[in-house]
């Protein structure tokens, strides 16, 4: 009699093989996901950054706590870098270039009350179409800029690119940038712009000795602006060197903002090569990951409380409705919004590029500093049209890490007023609703919300 051979009663059942397939499959493409996410970001030869610290910090002060995590782990548009030696020889060259200048703007010199001279609706826009280089540009520095002369020179001197970030009120903790390549620091400029309640913050945290004259924080050179001078809002003083930075650094090629919440994860030489040299573009920033149109920013701003004066943010908007703002369309096409995330700018410094930051500082002066309110009404308004490259919110999320600003107890971000300076001011409301003034809708744009909501003006 043979030997007779029984099937295991595991794999009697056709169920339960199919099960343990679908278990086993699931289990290695949750590993392969993990382990290989889809990145916005390649390079085409080997980078080798510098590995050791550019700082070391002491323990308690917290430079990596509370970093945002993003969701988006696929990407529409990859950017592709050069190889970093070639970047380097590349934008050295240009920076060498005696001709980068040949078509410069003239500024508005004198002394004003305010910094940027607080000019009238008609009177800013009298200098969106700028053709004739005799014309002299309102673009600040009507006051002094308080710093000290040795930080002016420095600034002098820096002649090719330059990373500038700001921190007032103590708002944000500095952090170092990060995969920085070995010749970097050697040819691009970092500078840091804080105040006194951010500088007493630095000593508490033992980051500078208090008795040194050039502070230095790893990659930044720290420079501290004398407030008192300048705006009462610590946000609008944070402006100047956000958008003005070309003034600041006249002899700089190319500069690269970023918001001191963000953390750069990318040299900047191979950023400005990639988003702009390559793009042929005035200026590169991300689209906003939600918005399109200036009126869904202008009521988030007004419902989360970003900034105080409601009733400022509706003359805003009717301001630039009256005077020609329209909601985003294919028309405007090639730009594929019309707003910004602003928190990384990077620009090659020419005359479009200088004057479209010089009409934006006149319009945050003249109403508030949420620049992203003003950001399409200049730029579609602005002649010469300006060269603009919007990336994705997938890019823009590998490029920087952001993390959560320094808010204290009983801190709002409105005013963008408190420890230490004036306190915050109370929201103040606009009547019933930012839209509405006296139960009609819209007032001066209502032809803007038709058109942004899809619906006939007529």
């Amino acid at each position: 009699m043979g030997k007779v051979t029984s099937t295991p009663l595991l794999f009697q059942s056709k169920l339960v093989c199919f099960s343990l397939l679908y278990l086993f499959t699931s289990l290695f493409l949750a590993l392969y996901t993990s382990l290989s996410q889809t990145k916005c970001l390649f390079r085409s030869s080997p980078f080798y950054p510098i590995q050791s610290p550019l700082f070391s910090y002491p323990p308690n002060y917290g430079e990596h706590k509370y970093a945002i995590p993003t969701q988006r782990k696929s990407c529409s548009s990859p950017v592709h870098f050069s190889d970093y030696w070639k970047v380097l020889k590349e934008i050295q060259n240009l920076c060498k270039n005696s001709s980068w200048n040949s078509s410069v703007l003239r500024y508005m010199q004198g002394k004003s009350e305010t910094f940027g001279g607080s000019f009238s609706t008609q009177n800013r826009i009298s200098y969106f179409v700028h053709y004739n280089e005799s014309t002299e540009i309102p673009c600040g520095f009507l006051k002094k800029f308080p710093v000290s002369d040795s930080d002016r020179t420095a600034m002098e001197e820096c002649r090719g690119l330059v990373v500038v970030s700001a921190i007032f009120n103590d708002h944000d903790k500095i952090r170092q940038p990060k995969g920085i390549g070995s010749k970097t620091l050697e040819n691009v400029c970092f500078f840091m712009f804080i105040d006194e309640i951010t500088l007493k913050g630095f000593y508490q945290h033992h980051l500078i000795p208090e008795k040194s004259e050039n502070y230095k924080i790893g990659a930044w050179r720290v420079v501290k602006v004398l407030s008192k001078g300048l705006y009462k809002n610590p946000a609008m003083n944070g402006v100047i060197p956000k958008y003005l930075v070309h003034r600041l650094f006249p002899n700089a090629k190319f500069s690269i903002w970023v918001d001191a919440k963000m953390q750069l994860m990318v040299d900047p030489l191979l950023l400005i090569h990639t988003l702009v040299v390559n793009e042929k573009a005035d200026m590169a920033i991300s689209k906003h990951p939600y918005y399109v149109h200036t009126m869904e920013e202008a009521m988030e701003t007004a419902r989360w409380k970003k900034w105080w004066d409601v009733d400022g943010l509706k003359r805003q908007m009717e301001t630039y409705c009256e005077n020609g703002l329209l909601p985003w369309t294919p028309d405007k096409l090639p730009y594929p919004s019309d707003v910004p995330d602003s928190a990384l700018i990077l620009r090659k410094h020419g005359l479009r590029s200088n004057l479209f930051s010089c009409l934006l500082f006149n319009e945050m002066e003249a109403f508030n500093p949420r620049d992203q309110l003003a950001f399409a009404y200049v730029r579609d308004l602005m002649s010469p049209r300006l060269k603009l490259n919007m990336f994705s919110v997938e890019v823009f999320e590998q490029i920087a890490v952001e993390y959560r600003h320094n808010l204290k107890p009983g801190v709002g971000t409105s005013g963008g007023e408190s420890k230490g300076g004036p306190k915050t001011k109370k929201t103040k409301r606009a009547g019933n609703d930012l839209l509405y003034v006296n139960g009609s809708c819209c007032s001066k744009c209502q032809r803007y919300l038709l058109e942004m909501w899809g619906e006939s003006p007529g």
